[in-house]
């Protein structure tokens, strides 16, 4: 059973950085993904970036318009951890953001199985 735990949000002006942290833990090789999505109120769910593999290469990696340049995924495997960094935030970019490991053969489509349970982001 894998457990996700999410943390570094918080309350930034607009222009400013933030860095989320999703710790992993009872990983298994079944997981080959990880994303992060994010839910403001009223508003769907959107997946704002999702890489695949240990090494998370870089030319397979996804990102939604919305934060395409802004945001990078990435991963510390000797620490079970999944980070992304946000950069030039915009208050559009308020919302809870949640962490997800699941599975798929591209990080576009991949299936999400295991929900942290999400940290606030707040931009003014």
């Amino acid at each position: 059973h894998v457990q996700l735990v999410e943390s570094g949000g918080g309350s930034v002006q607009a222009g400013g950085s933030l860095r989320l942290s999703c710790a992993a833990s009872g990983y298994t090789y079944s997981s080959n993904c990880m994303g992060w999505f994010r839910q403001a109120p009223g508003k769907e769910r959107e997946g704002v970036a999702a890489a695949r593999d240990r090494n998370f290469l870089a030319a397979g990696r996804y990102y939604s318009d919305s934060v395409k340049g802004r945001f990078t995924i990435s991963r510390d495997n000797a620490k079970n951890t999944v980070y992304l960094q946000m950069n030039s935030l915009k208050p559009e970019d308020t919302a809870m953001y949640y962490c997800a490991a699941g599975s798929g053969l591209e990080a576009r489509s991949c299936t999400y199985n295991y929900w942290g349970q999400g940290t606030q982001v707040t931009v003014s």
